[in-house]
């Protein structure tokens, strides 16, 4: 972390809450706050003892005290204002899903690689301490040679029809949501599928409901995903080798413990949680690093790596049939 970085917030829904909080408790700068309306940027600003308030995006990104964006508006407005805050040079940290398609996705790398800018998708499992250590796991060779990956992200969320999680005019639906992580988590574990299978049922407003993927890969090892927005799973995830298995516990894409067994069942590591707030300052460190050390690009999850995953999505929509308003 660098105090030369002065962090500027777009949007204040509670998502953008949920950052500024851990951004201030943590010891990062927020320089600047921006709104549709002046009386939500200065309530957003008031609550995290921000500076400066602004009543439009396009005043927050020319504000000379501002280094690097977080986006935080709903799915379909990402690609707009990230191309907005790259356009007025400033570093951008994009809430997942990256965009709503794979087009606007390169578009936005493509921008940001032009005038030598970050853009990091908002993905924070990826730099939680329990998942650096499970890849740590995976890599000196614990599990075995690693099979399969299973994962879930089931929850029951607001039946309003208007709301951010029904509506298909704001990206709604469990996939891009909530299947994001799931979705991105596989990639990270296994990488690139070779195979996508997906299966859905749609809400009475158009967008899914629950999606089930099974993914492919090389040597026959699988993915098998499942995400809702109207019933609770146990949010869990397991990484199986032939060697062991890795349990991450519930919530697995938030700062939680984990147990390794080996092939006979014996507990061979715990690891135990120590994160004490909700866990999206590492994101903010690692656009904060790359910045820092000249690079836009790190090997955690590249731009190139939310462009793909994307593009996974995309067809996972493709099978199912889910296609957004202006598509």
């Amino acid at each position: 972390m660098t105090e030369t970085i002065g962090w500027g917030i777009l949007g204040t829904g509670g998502i953008a809450h949920a950052f500024a909080s851990d951004l201030r408790d943590n010891g990062f700068h927020i320089a600047a706050v921006g709104s549709r309306t002046q009386e939500s940027a200065d309530a957003f600003a008031s609550t995290y003892d921000i500076a400066s308030a602004h009543a439009s995006y396009e005043a927050l990104v020319a504000d000379p005290t501002v280094t690097a964006i977080y986006v935080s508006t709903p799915h379909p407005f990402h690609a707009d204002n990230a191309k907005l805050a790259l356009t007025a040079g400033k570093h951008v940290l994009l809430e997942k899903p990256f965009t709503i398609n794979a087009v606007e996705a390169r578009e936005v790398v493509e921008l940001a690689e032009s005038r030598g800018l970050v853009v990091l998708e908002a993905m924070w499992t990826r730099w939680l301490p329990h998942m650096l250590r499970v890849r740590e796991v995976i890599a000196a060779g614990t599990l075995g040679e690693v099979r399969s990956v299973i994962a879930d992200h089931d929850q029951k969320a607001s039946t309003d029809p208007e709301g951010r999680m029904l509506n298909p005019a704001l990206g709604g639906g469990a996939l891009l949501d909530l299947g994001i992580y799931p979705v991105s988590f596989a990639w990270d574990i296994l990488g690139k599928p070779g195979t996508i299978h997906a299966i859905s049922t749609p809400t009475s407003t158009g967008v899914d409901r629950q999606t089930a993927m099974v993914f492919g890969y090389g040597e026959g090892k699988q993915a098998l995903l499942h995400t809702s927005l109207d019933s609770r799973g146990p949010n869990k995830a397991v990484v199986i080798g032939t060697e062991g298995r890795i349990e991450i516990e519930s919530v697995w894409y938030t700062p939680t413990n984990f147990t390794v067994f080996n092939s006979d069942d014996e507990v061979t590591e715990r690891f135990e949680n120590t994160v004490t707030s909700r866990g999206m300052q590492y994101q903010a460190w690692e656009l904060e690093r790359l910045v820092a050390e000249g690079q836009t690009s790190g090997s955690i999850l590249s731009p190139a790596e939310s462009v793909q995953i994307m593009e996974t999505l995309d067809t996972v929509r493709s099978q199912i049939g889910l296609v957004y308003p202006g598509e």
